[in-house]
């Protein structure tokens, strides 16, 4: 079995990052973290064997590669390519290069740096097939690696009971509003505004509703903006290892990124049973079929939104249908252990 190393410095802590985590484990991989970044509390004390090295030091990283006999180096932050591929040529072992390619392509990569680069990774795997156009018209045929889509996978939730969730509902503020949720790093590229904004409208129309913003914050005059302007209207969690279990209180959960890449909190969501609605670009269409199992709203438009979240507290059986298919779709399709066993298997071949 070939012997894996999982690369990820990002200081971050997303669903890039936890993808990370979680093929580790899966693969039980040796995993380079940042020794800055937050991903040290998910190796500290644990079984799983891991190193923190800077976002410079290539020697060391070839070290570790040749030290632990690594024939496959998995990275998935954009900017470890440069470190991944002077470790590999400095390293004895000289591991194949793999990217899971979590974020979009937008420009020409022709030039000498750029070359040089691609031309020594192996593989790339995006996360949808729009990231693979891009991949395949922005990187030069003769330079690009093997090109291979491979969607993200989430974990199977531990299911909470009715009992279990009223007790949830009340210990994070909540009482009888519709619960409109959104997970994510606390910015405003993640659109928490927009939600925020659609939340109040249903107040103003007489819904009684609430948003629970769950996630830390990477710009916090951004967090106390949303807390000043909307603290009638929403509960904020802040950092949480218990995400899932947050969702499984809501009625229905949205993304409102302009240009989700993927949108693993979607498939979370589906797969908590919960309602999903996102901004229709990017991956969410590739995940969710409007009014089939989810629901799709015109990017940016809170108008938008504050509609088809009226329209589905207003009619419990068509969310609660919809919930459910995209619960069947979230397990047939995208559950993690299905998704990192094709990425074992794409490792062995």
């Amino acid at each position: 079995m070939k012997k894996v190393l999982e690369l990820c410095l990002s200081p971050d802590l997303g669903g890039l990052e936890l993808y990370m985590v979680r093929a580790s484990h899966f693969l039980n991989a040796f995993s380079v973290i940042g020794v800055k970044g937050k991903l040290e509390q998910y190796y500290c004390d644990t079984e799983y064997r891991y190193a923190a090295i800077g976002r410079f030091s290539f020697l060391k990283l070839a070290r570790l590669i040749d030290e632990n006999d690594i024939d496959v180096l998995h990275l998935h932050w954009t900017k470890d390519i440069p470190i991944a591929v002077m470790a590999k040529l400095l390293s004895r072992k000289k591991p194949k290069l793999v990217q899971t390619r979590n974020m979009r392509m937008t420009r020409f990569k022709d030039d000498f740096y750029h070359r040089f680069l691609y031309k020594n990774m192996d593989m790339m795997l995006p996360v949808t097939h729009q990231v693979k156009e891009q991949l395949e018209k922005f990187i030069p045929s003769d330079i690009r690696p093997t090109v291979e889509v491979l969607y993200m996978g989430a974990e199977i939730p531990h299911y909470l009971s009715a009992d279990e969730k009223e007790v949830f509902r009340q210990q994070a503020g909540l009482g009888d509003e519709f619960v409109v949720g959104i997970v994510g790093r606390i910015e405003e590229a993640k659109g928490q505004h927009s939600v925020l904004e659609a939340v109040k409208q249903l107040n103003l129309t007489g819904i009684s509703a609430k948003a629970l913003v769950v996630g830390h914050a990477m710009d916090t005059s951004y967090l106390k903006e949303l807390q000043k302007e909307y603290a009638e209207y929403a509960v904020f969690t802040g950092f949480t290892r218990e995400a899932q279990k947050y969702m499984q209180v809501c009625d229905a959960l949205v993304l409102a990124t302009e240009n989700e890449t993927f949108g693993l909190v979607v498939i979370e969501a589906m797969m908590c049973g919960v309602c999903a609605v996102a901004s229709d670009s990017g991956g969410p269409l590739e995940i969710i079929e409007d009014g089939v199992d989810g629901v799709l709203f015109k990017t940016r438009n809170v108008a938008d939104l504050t509609v088809k979240l009226s329209e589905l507290c207003n009619d419990t059986e068509r969310r609660e249908r919809l919930a459910f298919a995209g619960k069947i779709k979230a397990l047939d399709r995208f559950e993690s252990q299905k998704q990192f066993r094709k990425l074992s298997e794409v490792f062995e071949g």
